[in-house]
């Protein structure tokens, strides 16, 4: 991911591919997504490591918080 814009592409898709295949989600519903993701924020270093990958230091957490914060109202 290099880009808002790609950023945002991803999430389009995404939602796409929510639309056409909830039922092979996991966590379908808004909650347990959400629940998901705060999971995976907390295990992100876990997941880098064992991927063999190095948590980025240059990530904008809070970049990625507050679009998360401005989409529960964004229209």
């Amino acid at each position: 991911m290099d880009s808002r814009e790609a950023l945002a592409s991803f999430v389009r898709s995404l939602h796409r591919d929510h639309a056409e295949n909830a039922a092979a989600w996991d966590n379908a519903d808004l909650g347990d997504f959400l629940e998901a993701l705060a999971a995976w924020i907390d295990d992100a270093a876990g997941w880098y490591r064992n991927t063999g990958h190095d948590l980025p230091d240059n990530a904008d957490w809070a970049f990625f918080a507050r679009a998360l914060s401005a989409a529960t109202v964004y229209e």
